[in-house]
């Protein structure tokens, strides 16, 4: 097993120990449904909520000109593969910017097994993206070079080193760095620790929400959506914490791109030894000229879009060892009629339990959540989606977008149900728009519906509930039945699948040491009472990112 994974699983049974002796038994949602379950705000932490200047020394770039920097690990579809990028090169901003050549430096991976000689040897591609703006004064963008390189035929969960960069010039090159595989697919083979975050930013919360990941030692980091939050800023380099409040008048929804590199800068530590699977949220539309979208998105990150058959960048699949993780967008057409739901009807259809137990489920907008803020915001997806989850028994859903924490019952169409999937609300990594605190059963919380719908997701399907506790209101006047715990605290989740059926979940605020959990859970499988009915679909991709 090696030392470093014997020590991770010495430190996590330690905690259960300490748990267990401090806090008494650990709960499983078999033992559910649970009384619903509000902490009170703490108004005396609010943390800082203020992004990191361009001056802070954690976010400045410090090797030459063409020295890789930025680096990050992600994953294939399998635990044989996976993806190193980087960039190279300065990006400009201004009115007269001159795009690198993206073949101006070579794109190489060296690696091999620790402690043994670097012999291997892959190449990837490289590009660079522009943000451009049809709008007099305002300041146009290009990118370093983006390089992303795939190393393929690796051993399962084994210890890996790596530089990146160029071999033909030294200073080309990186420093040595590190990762680990994931384990092999399979029911008894699971990664030790799976660090979920969302609306993470580059604020001082955010970094307290990212030592506190570190200090949990994650295998595998999950993202769920709105990562640089670059769209909060002019393309002066203006920010606020609310643009439509502050820039009211602009002519299109600007950016400040830098911010992007910024966060790549910081980031570095982490995700360059710890891979990171990340999906889009609302934060990364950015707009420009052409109609273009998320083009800081699809280029500055690796997706095992070819490998899982999405051809995506927006939705994709993949193994960590017994879990098959999908990955779905929100901001992509999702009708049953659309690429997207398609290929989820075909990737569903060829999920082996024997092999991958676990299915998990992440996207950017919660279906269920009880703020104020977004509140059933993305029912036209749940409406299109919910049953074909349903059916395949998804066991969790990751979303982010709602800056609070909330875990729910099993729930399916808003009713508990035992085989339904445990929705957990993790957009609390501590983004500039702060924490959000009111619940829509609050009294003079509940939104006007016609005010619910995303303008760029469109559509509109929240009616008034048909039955149940709400039966003809669009909100709830108590805490819904379906809502197990909610807190207004920045933190972020930590996943320890330790079997077939049992999975750790733990909830830690940034407030508390890292060691110190909000919420706790054994989150239990049950497949001899949810049982999966099969069908295989063919699946045709069509165009990327049809709407």
């Amino acid at each position: 097993m090696g030392l470093f994974p014997f020590a991770v699983l010495l430190l996590s049974s330690l905690f259960l120990l300490r748990f267990s002796s401090v806090y008494g038994r650990i709960p499983t949602t078999v033992e559910g449904p649970f009384k619903p379950v509000t902490v009170p705000l703490d108004k005396s932490f609010r943390g800082m909520a203020e992004d990191l200047p361009e001056t802070d020394p954690r976010v400045q770039k410090n090797g030459g000109q063409f020295e890789p920097e930025q680096i990050s690990v992600s994953l294939s579809a399998d635990y044989d593969s996976v993806w190193i990028s980087w960039i190279t090169g300065d990006f400009q901003i201004g009115d007269d910017i001159q795009p690198l050549d993206p073949e101006r430096v070579a794109s190489i991976v060296t690696y091999g097994e620790f402690r043994m000689p670097m012999n291997n040897q892959a190449e990837g591609y490289s590009l660079i993206y522009n943000q451009l703006y049809p709008f007099e004064g305002l300041r146009n963008y290009t990118s370093g070079i983006i390089h992303h390189v795939r190393l393929t035929g690796l051993e399962p969960d084994t210890l890996y080193q790596y530089q990146c960069g160029d071999p033909s010039v030294a200073e080309e090159m990186s420093d040595v760095y590190y990762f680990r595989t994931m384990p092999v697919s399979g029911p008894k083979s699971y990664p030790n620790r799976i660090a979920v975050v969302g609306d993470l930013g580059l604020t001082y919360n955010t970094t307290s929400t990212v030592n506190n990941i570190l200090s949990n030692h994650p295998d595998l980091v999950l993202l769920i959506g709105d990562v640089s939050y670059a769209n909060l800023y002019l393309t002066n380099g203006t920010g606020s914490d609310c643009y439509s409040c502050s820039f009211p008048k602009t002519p299109i929804h600007e950016t400040y791109q830098p911010r992007w590199d910024y966060w790549g800068r910081y980031m570095q530590p982490l995700v360059s030894k710890v891979p990171l699977m990340v999906v889009e949220g609302n934060h990364e539309i950015e707009p420009q000229a052409e109609n273009q979208t998320f083009a800081a998105y699809s280029s500055r990150f690796s997706f095992p879009s070819e490998e899982s058959n999405s051809y995506s960048t927006f939705y994709y699949s993949f193994n960590a060892g017994g879990i098959h993780f999908i990955m779905l967008g929100a901001y992509i057409s999702y009708e049953k009629s659309s690429d997207q739901y398609k290929w989820l009807e075909q990737d569903l259809a060829k999920v082996d339990r024997k092999v991958t137990p676990w299915l998990i489920a992440t996207w950017h907008p919660p279906w269920y959540s009880t703020y104020t803020a977004h509140y059933r915001e993305a029912e036209c997806m749940k409406v299109a989606m919910e049953d074909l989850l349903y059916k395949y028994k998804v066991d969790i859903v990751f979303n982010g977008h709602v800056h609070a924490y909330e875990r729910s019952n099993r729930v399916y169409d808003y009713t508990l149900d035992r085989c339904g999937p445990v929705y957990i609300t993790v957009g609390d990594g501590g983004n500039r728009e702060k924490m959000a605190i009111e619940h829509a059963d609050e009294p003079g919380n509940c939104p006007d519906p016609s005010s619910t719908p995303d303008e760029y997701m469109g559509g509109f399907c929240a009616f008034n509930f048909t039955s149940g506790p709400a039966e003809g209101k669009f909100c709830w006047d108590q805490q819904p039945d379906y809502s197990a715990y909610r807190e207004s605290s920045f933190g972020h989740g930590i996943l320890e699948v330790k079997n077939e059926t049992h999975a750790l979940w733990t909830w830690h605020r940034n407030q508390d040491s890292y060691k110190s959990v909000g919420d706790i859970i054994y989150i239990v499988r049950q497949p001899e009472i949810c049982v999966i009915e099969q069908k295989v679909h063919t699946y045709r991709h069509g165009k990327q990112g049809d709407m």
